[in-house]
Formats: C-alpha cells, sequence, structure tokens
C-alpha cells in the first residue's frame, strides 16, 4: 500500500516583508490604516456595530433549586449562594447606576430648557430696545419735516416740491434702517 508520490508543488510567491512601523501620534495610525485598506480596495471593510450596554440578566422566574433551611447543606451549598448574592447584588448596582444616569439626564435637559428660556428673554428685551430706539428716531424725523413745513409755510410754491423730496429722502432712509439692526455689543471698548 504504497502510496503514489506527490508531485512537488511550486514555489509560492513570496510576499516582501513590509517594515515594522511603530506608529508615535494619532494621525501615523490612521494614515497606516488607510494604507493597509487601499492596498486591496475589492476586500470588504468590517465596519463594527455598536456595542449594546451591559445589562445583567433577569431575575429567574422559577427558582428550581431552593436551599431549604433544614440541617444537612453540602459543602457546595456556600458557593452557590455566593454566586447568587453577588449577581443580584451586580443587578441592584446596574438599577442604581442607571437612575443616577437619568436622573442626571433629566437635570442636563432641565438645565438646556432654562437656558433656552433666559437666551429667549434677553433677545426679547433687546428687540424691544431696538424697537423703541427706532421708534424715537422716526419721532425725531417727523418732528423735523414738521419744523421745516412750518418754516416754510409763507412759501407755498416752494413747500410743495421740497416736501416730496423730504418725504422720499425719509423712506429712503427708513428703509436703510430696517435693512440692518444695531449691534448688540461693540468689540474694543
Amino acid at each position: 500500500n504504497m502510496a503514489a508520490p506527490s508531485a512537488p508543488r511550486p514555489p509560492r510567491p513570496r510576499k516582501e516583508p513590509q517594515p515594522l512601523v511603530i506608529p508615535r501620534r494619532a494621525a501615523e495610525e490612521q494614515r497606516l490604516r488607510l494604507e493597509r485598506l487601499m492596498r486591496n480596495p475589492e476586500k470588504t471593510v468590517p465596519i463594527p456595530e455598536k456595542l449594546n450596554e451591559w445589562a445583567p440578566r433577569p431575575p429567574p422566574e422559577f427558582v428550581r433549586d431552593v436551599m431549604g433551611s433544614s440541617a444537612g447543606a453540602g459543602s457546595g451549598e456556600f458557593h452557590v449562594y455566593r454566586h447568587l448574592r453577588r449577581r443580584e447584588y451586580q443587578r441592584q448596582d446596574f438599577m442604581d447606576a442607571m437612575a443616577e444616569k437619568q436622573r442626571l439626564d433629566e437635570e442636563f435637559q432641565k438645565k438646556l430648557e432654562r437656558n433656552k428660556m433666559i437666551a429667549e428673554e434677553q433677545t426679547a428685551k433687546r428687540r424691544r430696545k431696538r424697537q423703541k430706539l427706532k421708534e424715537k428716531k422716526l419721532q425725531a424725523k417727523k418732528n423735523k419735516l414738521e419744523q421745516k413745513k412750518q418754516e416754510k409755510e409763507p412759501g407755498q410754491s416752494q413747500e410743495q416740491g421740497s416736501s416730496e423730496d423730504d418725504e422720499e429722502d425719509s423712506k429712503e432712509e427708513e428703509e436703510k434702517e430696517d435693512d440692518a439692526e444695531e449691534p448688540s455689543f461693540v468689540m474694543g471698548r
């Protein structure tokens, strides 16, 4: 029962050994990873999925091996009890941590709401202030136009031409004011 001699295999093409490069910075490490990925672009890239948070397994609905209160417990009973106790403490710690996390999340959301309300109040206050300034300017222009009209009353013909020009100028100025709001603060003071 001699087996036929197998034909010699052709030698494998040897890959050039790549030099060992120890990245010193995160950017170098990322560059090396990208180079390794780009050597074979057809190869699929493993994208790790987000790991779920660890959660203890729920307590059993029905416990079969209940330790009785009678004497004669075996030598292994303490270890069973120890594991059950450890698992229960772990579950309680997890529930406490989750409650704390939930409390912190709620506090953070309340703080965000409070900050948003304060910002809206400040914005409304500044808006009212800008509106008051705008109204004051408009009132001042109206008073100025009325004074000019009263001064030019003796010459009726001149008043009509000039009053139309004044109205056009005031309308243009009002449009310019509406386009740009005053800054709420000035740098360099």
